[in-house]
């Protein structure tokens, strides 16, 4: 089994964040026209945010973020948005 560096480490850290998983319930009623009351904030947690990721990603595991060029690019793109969202939404 691959051991996951850095980027991993990342991966992780940012799929236990409450931000993030915030992210993801705003994302996913954008993305597919719910109500809050079909999917209220607070919905996803941490185990969510890493199937997500994941899927995301097309990887079995966060470990192969540090050895797959496209999924790592694809994983700085995803926090990249996540980071202008969560700028654009400070209280």
């Amino acid at each position: 089994q691959t051991k996951g560096g850095a980027v991993a480490r990342q991966a992780a850290m940012l799929c236990q964040d409450r931000a993030f998983q915030l992210y993801l319930d705003r994302r996913r009623r954008a993305k597919f026209g719910l109500s809050e009351r079909e999917l209220p904030d607070g919905t996803h947690n941490q185990e969510d945010a890493h199937d997500w990721l994941t899927r995301a990603c097309n990887i079995e595991s966060r470990a192969e973020l540090d050895s797959n060029y496209r999924a790592r690019q694809t994983f700085r793109v995803i926090r990249n948005r996540f980071n202008h969202w969560r700028a654009r939404n400070k209280s």
